[in-house]
């Protein structure tokens, strides 16, 4: 084992997202992991040396505080190896990612598996579905966030007569919060956020494994139920349960697997966020985890062929693609209303349907960003392939601190 090599991705899978509220944590974990052994080539999981599994919600809906992995992955066939339970919000899947990265270039090892599974529908529970998501804020100061926030946001007033959904994720609140503050700084308009939901909703038509797999048009996305204005409901990520798994591997283990269907990882970059202004957005955790992606790669952002971003909102993709450089600040409104991030336009931004369409199962969602990046690499993609895709990029952030996520991950994967 040597220090420094390159790392592969060589198997990958992920199951179909949806609510099963009848399927635990551990058969969605085993079914991901069996597509990613069978995607690697492996007849059984005796190759892989350590993992990292990731989980957000099982401590508390489930009260299963810890050992979540060991638990996950033993009656599926993997234990005595070092197992990482890795929890860090909505950047959970990344971020086990990251640390699957850092273990292979430290020559530590030559495969490791990354897995992510999450379980958020509970019927039975519906209070405990959406006050989960406050654990993801500083608890002891939320009511100070979001007066904050709310601040930000006196520019762009909510319309008379536009009443909020009673059942929502706060997280929906705080995103609404920066899409107003956006609209006031710089005129980005509610049609042009509706332009992002449009967008994804007709990619994931040609994804099958997609929580929705039908066509919104603009009106159609203006016109769905409220949520908090400017969202209304087809522009907010659902909730939904699903797992993803990779196998990765250094240069020098790639002989064992298919390296024609092998992809690079050629960063990975995880940051926090910063006690800053709130317009010092050039400072934005996304923007500076993008820059120190791009600076390890040696690339920028006009090598990129293809990106997922964290769109847990239609209007957080408008600001990522501002973060990662695709456009400059305040244009991602005016880029994506163009048709400039659509299938056949300059950069095809979340060909899955993103997180509003394909779905979004909290601590699998990195996981699944890449594992569609890794597919579009390869060529796989189908109906929704991006032609001549060579580096791909994915941001996944986290949770929410002061002004911005509390953690982000900036991921650039491409084909040797």
């Amino acid at each position: 084992m040597v220090a420094g090599e390159d790392v592969f991705i060589v198997g990958s899978g992920m199951t179909g997202l949806g609510k099963f509220a009848d399927r635990a944590v551990r058969d969605l974990a085993g079914a991901a992991l069996g597509k990613a052994l069978a995607d690697a080539g492996l007849a059984d999981s005796s190759a892989i040396e350590a993992a990292w599994f990731s989980n957000t919600r099982q401590a508390l809906l489930e009260g299963q505080n810890g050992i979540r992995g060991e638990v996950a992955l033993r009656p599926n066939g993997i234990s005595g190896i070092p197992i990482t339970n890795v929890e860090n919000a909505c950047a959970s899947g990344s971020t086990a990612f990251a640390n699957a990265f850092a273990f292979l270039k430290a020559g530590l090892g030559e495969v490791a598996l990354v897995i992510g599974a999450e379980k958020m529908f509970f019927p039975e529970n519906r209070e405990g579905m959406f006050r989960a998501f406050k654990g993801s804020t500083d608890v002891l100061t939320f009511d100070r966030q979001i007066d904050a926030l709310l601040s930000l946001a006196e520019g762009m007033p909510i319309p008379e007569g536009v009443e909020p959904a009673a059942e929502r994720s706060v997280f929906m609140d705080i995103y609404a919060a920066f899409a107003r503050y956006h609209m006031a700084r710089y005129g980005t308009t509610q049609k042009q956020i509706a332009a992002v939901a449009a967008k994804n909703h007709h990619h994931s038509t040609m994804n099958p494994d997609a929580q929705y797999q039908f066509d919104m048009s603009i009106e159609q996305v203006l016109a769905d139920k409220p949520v908090s204005w400017p969202f209304t409901r087809a522009m907010c990520a659902p909730i939904s349960d699903g797992a993803a798994a990779m196998v990765l591997c250094t240069r020098s283990a790639l002989k064992r697997f298919d390296s024609a269907r092998a992809v690079r990882v050629g960063a990975c970059a995880l940051v926090s966020a910063l006690d800053r202004e709130p317009d010092d957005i050039d400072n934005h955790v996304g923007r500076r985890a993008a820059l120190k992606a791009y600076e390890f790669a040696g690339l920028g952002p006009e090598d990129m062929s293809v990106a997922e971003v964290h769109d847990a909102t239609a209007f957080a993709e408008i600001l990522q693609i501002e973060n990662l450089g695709f456009c400059a600040r305040g244009e991602g409104g005016p880029m994506t209303e163009s048709g400039a991030t659509a299938l056949g336009g300059k950069i095809p931004v979340n060909p899955s349907g993103g997180l509003l369409s394909k779905g979004h199962p909290v601590g699998a969602t990195g996981i699944m960003q890449l594992h569609e990046l890794a597919t579009q690499l390869r060529g796989e993609a189908g109906a929704r392939q991006v032609s001549g895709a060579r580096w791909a990029i994915a941001e996944n952030g986290g949770g929410f601190l002061g002004y911005e996520e509390a953690a982000t991950t900036v991921t650039i994967l491409g084909r040797e």
